[in-house]
């Protein structure tokens, strides 16, 4: 009998990341991808995208190098909360509360297995738009941007990790998420893992990091739901000198239309062209991809993702030789 499904987080909440460019990655996320600034505070710059409700999806801090800061999720309410505040503490990976951040209220903060940070919240700020931002259309928080290919929302991250069962049985029986999709080798271990908490195929991915890095982050993702919007971004990315890493093109596990960038800080950016597929089955059996499916699991169809795709995460580590995922 499976156990009983916990609903206690509901969403990917913001996700921050470092950069060494500020000025650039800033330009990049603005000017490109058409998103809104909420506010700055010391060494961050809080950001979203116009169709997201809150103060902030993404954080950017600098730093010297890029990487991630924390990942936020947020709960279905003050006591789902503490219920999951209580069995995160029961691991030992707590961190303890702060109240201290921007657009939010007290969030517990704590680690997975592998060291990445995150934390949980309940209390959140709503976005106010300004005047000559409001729009007729009630049920978009502000009006679309006239500037670059703007996104729409936050989507979804995607974290590197040294073992693969600790961190993803962690998110699984301690946060109560769902095995939506998977890659498992013939040793019978997995390599790769797609999880949700909604009707998302995934709001965190975790796949194994070839170099044994701890923490690493492999990309974060933000959603167009229009294909046509990855080929004007493309235009947009060659004639500003942004590298376009792989796409656009379809992946099988997801049935995700993809596009990935480097954002001039150095962290992979992944662009989401359409909704893949949502799932609202209460008993989803996850879908198990083999060695003998990982063609077609990785690539339904356009180009082949470059051997780069498998080990470059940050922060940057290792020799950056190419390397294949099994």
């Amino acid at each position: 009998m499976r156990k009983e499904r916990i609903f206690d987080i509901a969403q990917l909440a913001h996700v921050e990341i470092f950069s060494p460019k500020m000025d650039e990655t800033l330009w990049f996320f603005k000017e490109l991808l058409g998103m809104e600034e909420s506010h700055r505070e010391g060494q961050s710059v809080y950001l979203r995208a116009y169709e997201d409700f809150y103060h902030h999806t993404l954080k950017i801090t600098e730093g010297k190098e890029p990487g991630l800061g924390h990942v936020a999720w947020r709960t279905t309410s003050q006591q789902a909360l503490e219920r999951r505040v209580s069995a995160i503490q029961q691991t030992g990976l707590g961190k303890g509360w702060f109240d201290g951040e921007v657009g939010q209220g007290a969030a517990y903060q704590f680690t997975t297995p592998d060291g990445h940070n995150m934390e949980l919240l309940w209390e959140l700020e709503y976005y106010k738009a300004p005047p000559e931002l409001r729009t007729p259309l009630l049920n978009r928080p502000q009006k679309k941007p006239t500037r670059g290919i703007p996104v729409r929302r936050l989507d979804h991250v995607n974290l590197m990790n040294s073992e693969m069962k600790p961190n993803v049985d962690f998110m699984l029986d301690t946060l109560g998420f769902n095995m939506r999709e998977h890659i498992q080798l013939k040793d019978g271990n997995d390599v790769a893992a797609w999880m949700s908490v909604s009707p998302l195929v995934h709001d965190i991915a975790m796949m194994g990091d070839p170099l044994g890095g701890k923490a690493r982050m492999h990309h974060i993702c933000y959603w167009y739901g229009y294909p046509q919007h990855l080929m004007d971004i493309c235009e947009l990315f060659n004639e500003n000198g942004i590298k376009i890493e792989a796409g656009p093109g379809k992946h099988g596990v997801t049935q995700a239309y993809f596009l990935y960038v480097i954002e001039p800080g150095g962290n992979r950016i992944e662009l989401f062209g359409d909704a893949g597929y949502l799932i609202f089955d209460p008993d989803w059996k996850p879908i198990t991809w083999r060695e003998e499916d990982l063609e077609k699991a990785i690539i339904w169809y356009g180009s082949q993702l470059p051997e780069e795709f498998f080990r470059y995460g940050t922060p940057i580590i290792g020799d950056k030789k190419p390397a294949t995922i099994g």
